[in-house]
């Protein structure tokens, strides 16, 4: 069994030229270091340095034992790298399933914050539909998940993240659109768009029954950007998340607040019953500082 030890002052004796600089450079004694290396040449069986005029010149022998020390310790130097670096951002690579309201900003700000402070991230972005990122979420087939509440998914840790009132997308020269805020009872009997089951539609028609409307809904599409463009074209009026509609500031339409408040609930989504790593941990902190940003806003 060889002694690492003596293999850090072989290590020495090789990059300093001798067993006395070597000793000098690592403050111990020469007689020790010598003793150390002679104990190395018995356990291995062949010389290592020829000796003389207080030198150690390496036999070939003792060349191509360096040489193999040399690999094992840059194997080595590899595996404290790669252990300072797992442990300063985990495993380095991160799914995060996210829905498309929050995936053209708040999450690639929050990744470019995330990437700043760990270069060479390797991150995969999905954007299903809620119902899956509620089942991969419960599955562990993502770290992070961003969607609309759902309910009867096991193995899930679910924790409120953004809540936010939505507005009235409604064609810009509309007469309405004069109106500093818009409410249900303005929109009885006009032509709505709906945002089909499962989205932000049932918050919006319990919004309707609580003012005691009844809404006219015609067409439907399942993303604020489709519906907006509708509005655009003058087909209809929507109900609409704030934060993808306002991006679409190329569209003639114009935003105002609705009441009653339809409120639009987002929540942050982790498998349960599993430590979350560092990397994601950063990311929640990146998410969370975007969000503070996005309501102050």
């Amino acid at each position: 069994m060889i002694n690492p030890a003596h293999l850090d002052l072989f290590r020495a004796v090789i990059r300093h030229g001798g067993m006395t600089r070597a000793a000098q450079t690592l403050g111990v004694g020469q007689p020790h270091v010598s003793r150390a290396i002679a104990q190395l040449e018995a356990d291995l069986g062949f010389p290592l340095f020829v000796r003389g005029h207080g030198s150690a010149v390496p036999t070939q022998e003792g060349e191509a034992f360096a040489h193999e020390v040399a690999q094992t310790f840059a194997g080595l130097d590899h595996l404290h790298h790669a252990a300072r670096r797992i442990r300063e951002r985990g495993t380095g690579s991160l799914r995060i399933a996210c829905q498309p309201s929050l995936a053209s900003r708040l999450l690639p700000r929050a990744l470019r914050r995330l990437d700043a402070e760990c270069p060479g991230l390797r991150v995969s972005v999905h954007v299903p539909s809620p119902d899956t990122i509620w089942s991969w979420a419960a599955s562990a087939q993502c770290d992070l998940g961003l969607a609309r509440p759902r309910s009867g998914y096991a193995a899930v840790a679910a924790e409120p993240f953004l809540t936010l009132a939505a507005v009235c997308a409604l064609p810009r020269r509309h007469a309405l659109a004069r109106k500093r805020v818009v409410t249900a009872q303005d929109l009885a009997g006009l032509p709505l768009i709906s945002a089909g089951a499962g989205s932000v539609q049932p918050s919006v028609e319990a919004a309707f029954a609580k003012a005691g409307v009844t809404p006219r809904f015609g067409m439907m599409a399942e993303y604020t950007a489709a519906r907006c463009g509708l509005v655009a074209q003058g087909l209809g009026i929507a109900i609409v998340d704030p934060v993808p509609a306002r991006e679409l500031t190329g569209l003639p339409i114009t935003l105002r607040p609705f009441r009653p408040e339809a409120p639009i609930e987002t929540v942050l989504l982790r498998p349960a019953g599993r430590p979350t790593s560092r990397l994601a941990e950063r990311l929640i902190v990146h998410l969370k500082a975007e969000r503070d940003a996005l309501v102050r806003a």
